[in-house]
């Protein structure tokens, strides 16, 4: 055993291992039904999915941290989205970026990915009823910070649950449901950020803020 690798890191290792063998093994399955037309859709998204969980993995056996560009880190949310929605038959949903390129994010790309892609999932959910609408999500830099909105036209939130929205297993649907937000406002605070939620103040459906500390090239 070297020096400075105690058995805890020995054991990550071993996992991050393992588990890119899993996807390794998933990623040659993929590929196989992707020459089939009738399953190369669903051989995509396995794909992408993938990808996904590999970046996550990565983060682990990977320590730099160059701080995520918010414009990749929202783009890989909305096909996690799109991916999601091709099992929800009648849902359509509509994602408009206003996101300027080159801001960056202190922290780790996937976990900012879980942020968007709860809060777009959230969004998702609330509007399935309606068959779908529209999410926007702009950004901007102000005062150092990354300020990032995330807003739908869906049914808004109930004022009575406004406070309780982030909490631990606080749901309005299913006893499974409940922990989206509260990632979402875990993995913000644990990078130093705020989020806040509200209806928008302009028709109906909710609204989202963040304010993170951007990442300043040196």
């Amino acid at each position: 055993m070297s020096e400075g690798t105690g058995a805890s890191d020995l054991t990550l290792m071993g996992l991050v291992h393992d588990l890119n063998n899993v996807f390794e093994t998933i990623s040659e399955a993929a590929d196989i039904v992707s020459g089939d037309p009738e399953w190369a859709a669903v051989a995509a998204a396995i794909l992408r999915s993938v990808d996904r969980g590999r970046r996550i993995v990565g983060r682990y056996a990977d320590q730099s941290r160059t701080g995520p560009e918010l414009e990749v880190v929202v783009d890989r949310a909305v096909t996690f989205l799109q991916d999601f929605l091709t099992h929800l038959t009648g849902v359509k949903v509509k994602v408009q970026r206003k996101v300027p390129a080159g801001l960056r994010l202190q922290g780790d790309s996937s976990d900012w990915e879980r942020v968007f892609m709860n809060l777009f999932l959230n969004a998702a959910q609330a509007m399935r009823e309606s068959g779908g609408g529209e999410i926007e999500v702009q950004s901007k830099l102000k005062d150092g910070a990354v300020e990032v909105r995330v807003s739908d036209n869906g049914p808004g939130i109930p004022e009575a649950i406004l406070a309780k929205i982030f909490t631990a297993r606080f749901s309005t649907r299913t006893k499974q449901a409940g922990l989206g937000l509260h990632i979402v406002h875990t993995i913000v605070r644990d990078n130093g950020g705020t989020v806040t939620a509200a209806n928008r103040p302009e028709g109906t459906g909710a609204v989202f803020t963040i304010t993170a500390p951007a990442l300043v090239p040196e």
